[in-house]
């Protein structure tokens, strides 16, 4: 592909699962005018971004990877990062897409040009480049969170967020601050306890934690995968189910949780023998409410003589150490950041310019929103992927990824055959919808189980970021893609009449 052309038919945004599926799904239908754009010098996403101690997946590899591309040699039931990034690498491979992926290239800024009905998008390489169709595979989990602490600028020694662990910095002897108590956290704290001379975890709200049921996946195993394709369908068809019947306890019948509780006290009191620790780590909202997080290491580590779990609120941090509430200074000669991501503002502020010149982020100042997570008012053929509301509490991401792809990909055939210029979702249809999904919200454990989660929108109180049913609901909704639902711009007369991939196969769905 020619690095300096000014024109393309269809720009993707980010080479993790989201970018990657939708290339392969695009090269499948027969479209060809298309690269894939990335800020950094590999692929991966998320899955190349972090590589801290101790990181890997907390669903099954089996559900976590593509339906189309299934992977017989996953080692463990729970697939570690490095493992993953490489499986992302092997289909970009597999499927040949490396004339299309642009590395070093990260989007700085899109403007929606409405004369022209076409995307004008700069990038971090000084590249300026039309695009009609803008697909954004940036994902909601990929911009850090960081704590607005007084004095954390004076702070002499190393700091750094678990997205970008130092692996060069040796924490082998060093008092360590550990900030927040996410799922980077719950995995790299077992990891780095054994080598510092103490670790400070400075705890906020305690997390609920279940039993981790990961183990190696056999010689025999791999394969049976390899060699009777059937064998692994079956697998990846139980954990499936096994993990949508959780959806039941999450948005259908909070109550059903309190059975779940149960089982993460036994973990805890099992685990955690002194009782003023265990009485630390018991949360006090219901489990689900916040993103229940899987381990078998963590509260052992957290047991350990030089461990010490801090509960006081964080006053300031000194040049050589964090002043909590009460007074106490706790040296540190590194500050780690498991303070999570940005979830409810998954984009930076003038990068996505609709119609009228309105920023994305002024459509989204009471919050994220979307029709069906993908397309929003105002922003012709731009098409999110992992957008408002598409998050999982109980399955894998993989599996919305796979079902918003199917939808931008029917979009963009009846854009084809009837020779539409752009796409632009009706409000009325898009508030209708969200007005429905937020009424199905309110009646989910997530917001019904008494805390505070970066599930919801802080400005609002609106959970921004989850689907409130089933996974395969949600295909349902999203398996047709319905041009009543969208304003549409035809293509000019004269405009040369493009080739026609093969049609691809919809039925229609609702919301209810």
């Amino acid at each position: 592909m020619n690095a300096q052309r000014d024109s393309i038919d269809i720009a993707i945004i980010g080479s993790g699962f989201a970018g990657l599926c939708m290339a392969i799904q695009l090269k499948g239908a027969g479209f060809t005018d298309f690269f894939i754009a990335e800020q950094a010098d590999s692929l991966g996403g998320t899955w190349r971004d972090n590589h801290y101690p101790g990181c890997a997946c907390d669903v099954q590899s089996h559900v976590y990877s593509f339906s189309f591309a299934p992977n017989p040699d996953w080692t463990r039931q729970f697939a570690p990062q490095a493992e993953i990034r490489a499986y992302l690498e092997q289909c970009a491979a597999r499927f040949e897409l490396a004339p299309y992926l642009r590395f070093g290239t990260g989007l700085v800024r899109a403007v929606f040009d409405e004369a022209r009905q076409r995307w004008q998008l700069s990038f971090s390489d000084g590249s300026q480049v039309s695009a009609r169709v803008l697909v954004s595979g940036m994902g909601g989990l990929s911009r850090p969170a960081l704590p607005d602490i007084p004095g954390l600028d004076s702070f002499k020694g190393k700091r750094f967020h678990s997205q970008q662990w130092d692996h060069a910095y040796c924490l082998k002897g060093k008092r360590v601050a550990v900030i927040g108590t996410g799922a980077s956290a719950i995995q790299f704290v077992p990891r780095i306890a054994p080598q510092v001379a103490h670790l400070d975890l400075f705890q906020r709200t305690p997390p609920w934690i279940m039993p981790k049921p990961d183990r190696p996946v056999s010689p025999l195993e791999r394969w049976l995968f390899k060699h009777l394709p059937f064998t692994q369908r079956l697998v990846r068809g139980a954990f499936y189910w096994a993990l949508e019947g959780r959806v039941v306890g999450f948005a259908l019948h909070p109550r059903l949780m309190n059975m779940v509780q149960k089982i993460a006290l036994r973990h805890l009191h099992k685990q955690v023998a002194r009782p003023s620790l265990r009485k630390t780590l018991t949360p006090d909202y219901t489990i689900g409410c916040k993103r229940v997080l899987i381990s078998n290491d963590y509260y052992p580590a957290l047991s350990r003589s030089n461990v010490e779990v801090v509960t006081d609120h964080i006053a300031r941090i000194e040049a050589d150490g964090v002043i909590t509430a009460d007074g106490i200074k706790h040296p540190a000669d590194c500050l780690i950041f498991g303070t999570g991501f940005q979830a409810t503002d998954p984009l930076p502020r003038d990068c996505i310019i609709g119609r009228g010149g309105v920023d994305l982020m002024d459509t989204w100042q009471d919050g994220a929103h979307a029709y069906k997570g993908t397309t929003v008012p105002g922003y012709p053929n731009l098409f999110l992927i992992v957008g408002p509301n598409t998050g999982l509490g109980h399955n894998s991401m993989i599996l919305m990824i796979e079902a918003q792809v199917n939808y931008i990909l029917d979009a963009l055939q009846h854009m084809q055959r009837q020779r539409i210029a752009s796409v632009d979702v009706k409000p009325a249809v898009e508030s209708a919808y969200n007005r429905q999904l937020q009424d199905k919200l309110k009646r989910t454990i997530w917001n019904t189980g008494g805390c505070q989660s970066w599930y919801l929108d802080p400005r609002t109180g609106k959970n921004t970021t989850l689907w409130p049913g089933s996974t395969w609901r949600f295909k349902q909704l999203t398996r047709q893609f319905a041009l009543k639902d969208y304003v549409t711009h035809p293509q000019p007369i004269n405009a040369p009449t493009p080739p026609v991939p093969a049609p691809h196969s919809t039925a229609e769905g609702s919301l209810s």
